[in-house]
């Protein structure tokens, strides 16, 4: 399946990575083109256990590709994951201006069958917010899901790869 992540932070990494190992066509986007060129070089800007050699091997297998890109990555993918930053505006709500963002720029690229689906930490009500916003811009529906992460520093590729809950 193809896949494309928005966010090369840890989330993004960590998601993008699992799921070429675990055979599917991933793309990760990030505005950053030297942390871009990095990661493409195989070299992982974080440290994550295991997560360095995961990069290089589905780099090398021609599964994970990394982009500053939005429309490469976007056109041909199935499912497109939002894992960008939703930090805490000053009076402790989730800033999600970033995810909106991040979710126009996807629009004018996205398949009609396309699931897109929000990793980052988010209020209630946001994916419908999210599909509002997608559906005002494109005239028709889009499907969006919220699968937050449960990831662990230290832990995080066993956490995704063999994790204790799944919630979408």
């Amino acid at each position: 399946m193809k896949i494309a992540i928005i966010g090369t932070g840890y989330v993004g990494l960590v998601t993008g990575t699992c799921f070429a190992d675990s055979g599917n066509g991933v793309t990760c986007v990030d505005v950053d083109q030297k942390k871009v060129d990095l990661l493409r070089a195989g070299k992982v800007p974080i440290y994550e256990p295991g997560l360095a050699e995961l990069v290089e091997r589905n780099v090398e297998a021609g599964r994970l590709h990394f982009t500053t890109d939005v429309g490469e990555a976007v056109r041909s993918a199935r499912i497109v994951y939002l894992a960008v930053g939703t930090p805490s505006a000053a009076d402790g709500s989730a800033d999600t201006s970033y995810l909106f963002s991040a979710a126009e720029s996807i629009a004018p690229h996205l398949r009609p069958d396309a699931v897109v689906v929000t990793k980052s930490t988010v209020p209630v009500g946001t994916c419908a917010r999210l599909e509002g916003r997608l559906r005002e811009m494109l005239g028709r529906p889009v499907d969006v899901a919220s699968n937050p992460e449960f990831l662990k520093e230290g832990a995080a590729i066993e956490d995704f790869t063999k994790p204790d809950r799944v919630v979408v």
